[in-house]
Formats: C-alpha cells, structure tokens, sequence
C-alpha cells in the first residue's frame, strides 16, 4: 500500500511541458522529434506528389521525398518529473492553419533553421514574437552547408535581443536534447520575468 500511495504521489508532483517544432519546409522538423523521442514518435506524412511539386519549394532539399501533413508528436523526459510533449508543425504555407491549435498552452517552440535556406524560417520567428511565444533558433547544421556563427544567424534573422541560437545536428539525440534543455530554460527566464512585470 505505501509503495502505490508513493507512485500516486510521483505521477502528480510530474511536470509534461508542452513544446512546437517549428521551422520551414524540410529543414528537419520530424527528424528532430524523432530523434530525441523516447517513444515511437506519431508521425503524419505523405510522399510528395507531382501536384504539391507546384507550391513546394525542394530547392536545396532535392532527396526529400516525404511531408508532414499535420503534425509530428514525440516525448522526452528531461529529469526526473520533468517531460516534455514535443509537437513538430508542417512547414508548408497552407497547413498554417493548424499552428495556432498547436501553439495553444505551448511553454515555448524550437524553431529549426538551415542555413542554405535562411528565408524559409521568417514565418515561424514572425509568429512566435507576434504572439510572445519564447523561442530558441536551432540551426540545422547540413552537410555541405557553409557555416555560420550563432551571432551571424541572430542578426540575419533580426532576432529579439537575447532570443538565443543554438548550433545543432537534428539527427543526433543528445544535440536535439541540449537545445530542448536551452528552450526550458530561457522560457522559465521569461515567463518568470512577466510574472514579475504583471505584479509589479
């Protein structure tokens, strides 16, 4: 009996922060999810087709041959009584529409660059600041890719002083772990500071 009184007691005190991965159209969004989730992540995606070939830009992501459609869901515990619910958006203009459903009740979002396609992550840091939704710049280090400093990103992208950008491999799980971590930590930095301003 004290032993299930003491898990009852674990599973309330446990905190599930709720996160978007966001970013442009193939810039590696479900790779991430996939990568740090420590469950078979959800995946939605659809195969390409000859029609989307006409609104989806696969210049400089030539091998892509598949698209999120709704959404990736994966889970991460960070600590113990702290996971995370890691919800990857489409990165498509016309799936938009389900990014605010998303963004409901969301800690803060992971927005994923790639540096040949710089442009393709306007949109989601757009969002993100419109709505004062805290958000870290991962930038997807490709193959190939010429290298760029976190400090070169942030003034490309007009960013917010003190949005931090953080270098990454997606594909790898302690590198998507670090910049989730990086996330957590600055978004407590900043719902703690309006915290703060709303009963000052």
């Amino acid at each position: 009996m004290v032993t299930e009184h003491s898990d009852a007691a674990e599973d309330t005190s446990a905190l599930a922060l709720k996160i978007l991965v966001a970013g442009g159209f193939g810039v590696g969004k479900t790779t991430l999810v996939g990568a740090v989730s420590e469950i078979r992540p959800l995946r939605t995606e659809e195969l390409l087709s000859e029609a989307g070939q006409l609104v989806d830009d696969t210049d400089g992501v030539d091998q892509k041959v598949t698209t999120t459609v709704a959404m990736d869901f994966g889970r991460i515990t960070i600590r113990s009584g702290l996971s995370l619910y890691l919800f990857g958006t489409p990165g498509q203009d016309r799936f938009w529409f389900l990014w605010d459903e998303l963004a409901q009740g969301a800690l803060g979002a992971v927005v994923l660059a790639d540096t040949r396609r710089l442009e393709d992550c306007f949109p989601a840091v757009d969002y993100f600041e419109h709505r004062r939704i805290p958000f870290v710049v991962a930038v997807n280090c490709f193959t190939g890719a010429r290298p760029y400093s976190a400090p070169d990103v942030c003034r490309a992208l007009d960013l917010d002083q003190g949005t931090p950008v953080v270098l990454c491999d997606a594909r790898d799980r302690a590198s998507g772990k670090e910049v989730l971590i990086r996330l957590v930590e600055y978004a407590g930095r900043m719902h703690t500071a309006r915290l703060l301003d709303s009963v000052g």
